[in-house]
């Protein structure tokens, strides 16, 4: 580890030797996520290039640290249809049978664990900076789950982990074709 970058937000951040454009951050509490802590990195960043990455980074992340429970439960009903939506693919198996059995949507948040926070400017169209927070959940061992977050404000995505920050970018499509991405 080598380099270090400061972040207003959440401090010193020390850049990764085998990523020159990843800056790897310590484990701060997650207010969306009812104080977990969680790590955070700055991707995808070259100090040399792009001069106005941090200011809009810190400006993203007091956004997304302003976020609350009650914010996550507003998107419940997303994260629960990713679930449901899995789980109509796959054979009924008695692993699931928690996850089959859930009677209100904000239930969903039992099965999701976020392990890795990322902070990242979107190289296509808007080139906005996108709060990617990557959690494993019981439903996708091996995608996990994806929530992420333009300019850390409101979800715009929300998926298994394949580093698409929308579907727009996902699937080739225009910006107003992307369902969550467009009511932003």
């Amino acid at each position: 580890m080598g380099e270090k970058i400061i972040s207003k937000i959440i401090g010193t951040l020390t850049g990764d030797d085998s990523l020159l454009d990843w800056w790897i951050g310590e484990e701060i509490n997650i207010p969306f996520f009812e104080g977990e802590k969680v790590g955070i990195s700055f991707t995808d960043y070259d100090p040399e290039t792009d001069e106005t990455f941090l200011e809009e980074a810190d400006e993203a992340l007091k956004h997304f640290l302003a976020l609350k429970t009650t914010d996550r439960e507003a998107v419940s009903h997303l994260v629960y249809k990713n679930c449901l939506d899995f789980l109509d693919t796959i054979e009924p198996d008695e692993a699931d049978a928690d996850l089959r059995s859930i009677t209100h949507e904000n239930e969903i948040w039992k099965f999701v664990q976020p392990t890795e926070i990322y902070v990242t400017r979107r190289l296509y169209e808007d080139e906005n900076i996108y709060i990617q927070v990557a959690c494993s959940c019981d439903w996708e061992q091996e995608h996990g789950l994806q929530l992420v977050f333009r300019q850390g404000k409101k979800l715009t995505r929300i998926s298994g982990q394949d580093g698409h920050l929308t579907d727009a970018d996902a699937y080739g499509k225009p910006d107003s074709e992307d369902l969550l991405l467009s009511q932003f």
